[in-house]
């Protein structure tokens, strides 16, 4: 069954229907490009050209260039409108042009960081170049804690990760403090009531640990 054969069988049943308040059909607007950036790194274009990026959505654009100048965003846009690459591009691109930068990225689950993750390596992969990305989190082995700790360009963790796990030994974390750069939250809606307040003293405390370090991430 396709979607359209699922909306005509709950069109169909009453017992369906009568729980349902409104049926509102939004018609499909066209989509609005833009060329990559002049500053992006060739080596990021021919890999999302040989994926048939072609062009940038606006927004995507938009977000790119924001984080170029150094603005913090929060991207707000419909499921499957490419928001992964609002920030994986402009945290490659800058890890590019210094190897020094750190990101660090936080997803609300294990399961959803190691797909995000996965998504990353196969970007690194296609573009070719040398940019380490690692999930920290409770499966992470013991043996693959300190070469994370020291190598990793982009960290891939969870906010009870950072919390339990990285935020109360700092001193090893020193090379990441010290030049992070980037601080992504993804699904950022999903931080609400006792777990969302959660979040706010532990990115309250990161940013304190950031500034132990001097370090003034996006």
């Amino acid at each position: 069954m396709n979607l359209e054969q699922m909306l005509e069988h709950i069109k169909a049943s009453g017992d369906i229907m009568k729980n349902i308040t409104a049926w509102v059909e939004l018609p499909a607007k066209e989509a609005v490009y833009e060329d990559f950036p002049e500053f992006l790194d060739e080596r990021i274009i021919k890999a999302l050209e040989g994926r048939g990026v072609r062009r940038l959505y606006s927004h995507q654009a938009s977000a790119i260039r924001a984080v170029h100048d150094g603005d913090s965003i929060v991207v707000v846009t419909p499921t499957a409108s490419g928001k992964t690459m609002c920030y994986n591009v402009p945290v490659m691109d800058a890890i590019l042009k210094d190897e020094s930068s750190r990101a660090l990225f936080l997803f609300p689950t294990k399961a959803l960081s190691q797909d995000q993750t996965t998504e990353l390596h196969e970007l690194i992969t296609e573009a070719g170049v040398d940019v380490k990305t690692y999930t920290y989190d409770g499966d992470t082995p013991q043996s693959a804690r300190k070469a994370i700790r020291q190598a990793g360009h982009i960290v891939v963790t969870n906010p009870d990760m950072l919390h339990s796990g990285i935020l109360p030994h700092h001193t090893k974390w020193t090379k990441l403090f010290e030049n992070l750069k980037f601080i992504v939250i993804d699904e950022v809606h999903h931080y609400r009531g006792v777990f969302g307040s959660h979040l706010a003293n532990v990115i309250r405390r990161l940013r304190r640990i950031c500034d132990f370090y001097g370090s003034k991430p996006q």
